[in-house]
């Protein structure tokens, strides 16, 4: 690694001196200020710091206040606070101001080299990016795959904007389908580690004694079934991001543990002794209320605190103004091209059927509506049937499969015929697809939840997660 310089704000010379050892052993080159004052003095001096350790506690100065009068520092430098674990309210407001991650004292020197390298690697990665005296572009482009210009979705493109160039997590929440993963691939892709691995985990699709060794892996003959040594998600994700989807449903002794993980940077697998060291983002995400979760015991608070450092909500989509018409288009001509057919533009009374449409089941539901539409008709046009929205509040789509079946025929008032109905509606379908939609109303109508909707059709969650994995994969 090239060697850095490396600004250490600290009043207590013993912990400045600890400091600027290992980073001097680390190859960098350290410059101590014992004050607020003493570091913008050398700020001013030497502009080209790689990275800043800032601890929050200085004789002529509160950090974070320091922080909030000199936005310019997060700006241009990574910035790294130092506090104590009694602090560490304080800790997680800094990062919400622009700071790049943080630090509980005591601190292992391991701990503050890997913190360091993964800022100097930042601020090498903007600077390329940024060019000095660069002007910024008035309006960022969309992060991802998101499709939507509402106000709404301006701001979460501004959120993630804000929040990719930093390492702290960022705990997104929303209802079931509102694009809380596509939001974590986002943030991912928009930061420094966007050449890093992403790794999604669904916390509620995991039977719980199998979660553990998902997330930090484990040795052969661990645990029944463990046949060979095996590298956990978190390993995984090293350099990149780690998404713990559905967190809430984690259960208490594992919340223990992904807290201790989060505070050292390291993991220990299931069966080893030894601890590992790993670099990695988290965002995490759940379509509960978090708050709920932790004042009726079921979520720890301080892992709350911990994780919720940058919160981020994702709007449903009945809330989105003007999108819905953006993304039927987009998934109408995306399923075309998968079913090899071609598609007019919807009309003007489909598409005003669509907006009315309450989308109790957001985003997810209406892909399946359009995906439906695109399998089960050959187009060009759509026919006023292929949507089969309800006027009443809106009924959601997802009942049952034969439900969904049925709605595409006509009611027969109970005659025998109706199956025979329900037989030519399914026709072209290959299993897989007619599995596919079955799943996917099952997961609606549990309202997202996996365990739930595998305890209906009578399988595993670990069967869905596996599905849902393969199809998406295939998209």
């Amino acid at each position: 690694m090239a060697r850095a310089k490396i600004l250490i704000v600290e009043d207590l010379a013993s912990l400045a001196m600890a400091y600027a050892a290992q980073i001097e052993k680390a190859g960098h080159q350290p410059i101590v200020a014992y004050s607020a004052a003493a570091a913008l003095s050398a700020l001013g001096e030497t502009p080209d710091f790689a990275a800043i350790l800032l601890d929050l506690q200085l004789p002529d100065a509160d950090g974070l206040d320091w922080l909030r009068a000199n936005p310019a520092i997060c700006e241009s430098h990574p910035v790294i606070v130092a506090t104590a674990d009694g602090s560490l309210s304080r800790a997680i407001e800094a990062m919400r101001i622009g700071a790049f991650d943080f630090l509980v004292k005591p601190i292992a020197g391991t701990r503050l080299l890997s913190v360091l390298a993964s800022a100097i690697e930042l601020g090498k990665s903007a600077s390329k990016a940024a060019p000095a005296g660069a002007s910024r572009p008035a309006k960022k482009a969309k992060p991802g795959t998101f499709i939507g210009n509402s106000p709404q979705m301006q701001e979460i493109y501004r959120q993630i904007e804000c929040v990719a160039s930093s390492r702290a997590t960022v705990f997104i929440t929303g209802e079931s389908g509102t694009g809380k993963e596509v939001c974590a691939e986002a943030i991912h892709g928009s930061s420094g580690r966007a050449n890093g691995p992403f790794i999604a985990l669904n916390c509620g699709a995991i039977p719980e004694n199998l979660l553990e060794s998902e997330i930090f892996g484990h040795l052969k003959g661990s645990f029944t079934g463990a046949v060979s040594d095996r590298v956990g998600a978190a390993q995984a994700a090293h350099k990149g991001t780690l998404f713990l989807d559905e967190i809430c449903e984690m259960a208490l002794p594992l919340q223990v543990k992904l807290l201790r993980f989060l505070q050292t940077g390291t993991v220990q697998r299931v069966g080893s002794n030894r601890v590992e060291e790993v670099d990695v983002r988290i965002v995490c995400a759940t379509n509960r209320d978090p708050a709920r979760e932790v004042a009726e015991g079921r979520f720890r608070e301080d892992l709350f605190f911990r994780l919720a450092v940058v919160p981020l909500h994702m709007p449903p989509l009945r809330e989105r103004s003007g999108d819905v018409r953006d993304l039927a288009e987009a998934f109408l001509q995306r399923f075309a091209r998968e079913e090899s057919k071609t598609f007019a533009p919807l009309g003007a009374a489909q598409l005003a059927a669509l907006e009315h449409y309450r989308w109790p089941g957001n985003v997810r539901e209406l892909q399946n509506v359009m995906r439906r539409a695109a399998v089960l008709h050959a187009g060009p046009d759509l026919p006023a049937s292929a949507f089969p929205l309800t006027s009443d509040q809106m009924a959601p789509l997802s009942a049952s499969m034969p439900a969904l079946v049925v709605s595409q025929t006509p009611a027969l008032g109970g005659q025998p015929t109706d199956v025979l109905a329900v037989v030519n509606a399914v026709k072209g379908l290959t299993l897989d697809e007619l599995e596919r939609i079955a799943i996917e109303a099952a997961i609606d109508n549990a309202g997202g939840s996996l365990p739930s909707a595998a305890k209906a059709l009578g399988v595993s969650p670990s069967t869905l997660y596996r599905k849902r994995e393969r199809w998406m994969a295939a998209s």
